[in-house]
């Protein structure tokens, strides 16, 4: 798999979510909170998640079982878009628990889980990281 335009837009966004995504999370905890930069960096973070999951969308390629060009890492999309509308909908309520949770979790496994799966062998990313690690 080549480096597209779609791939680089899809690993930046995906990596600016992953470096911003804690300082949201950080900024309303403890006994010190900022407001200001919880709701910059939550918004920051959002509008990357949705990017990062709508270019997934015209990404394809990749083994394993397809449903046409999408394959089980597109499962993904719907359950991170959901999550983040349902986060918003939490906040909405004024229910700030339902809210931390549903963003922690979608922080956790949209670029956690999922990031570490781009570290395979057989993914573009993780193919280039152990061929420069002379591990493959």
């Amino acid at each position: 798999m080549q480096l597209t335009p779609v791939i680089a837009i899809h690993a930046a966004a995906a990596l600016a979510a992953i470096a911003i995504g804690p300082v949201a999370l950080w900024a309303r905890k403890g006994a010190t909170q900022r407001p200001r930069l919880h709701r910059a960096a939550g918004y920051a973070w959002v509008t990357l998640m949705v990017a990062t999951a709508i270019s997934a969308i015209f990404i394809t390629g990749g083994s394993g079982p397809r449903w046409g060009s999408f394959g089980l890492i597109h499962l993904l999309i719907p359950v991170t878009l959901g999550m983040l509308v349902l986060s918003f909908v939490y906040l909405a309520r004024r229910n700030i628990a339902g809210h931390r949770k549903a963003m922690q979790r979608v922080y956790f496994g949209a670029c956690v889980v999922a990031g570490a799966f781009t570290l395979l062998p057989d993914r573009l990313l993780g193919h280039s990281l152990w061929t420069q690690l002379g591990v493959l």
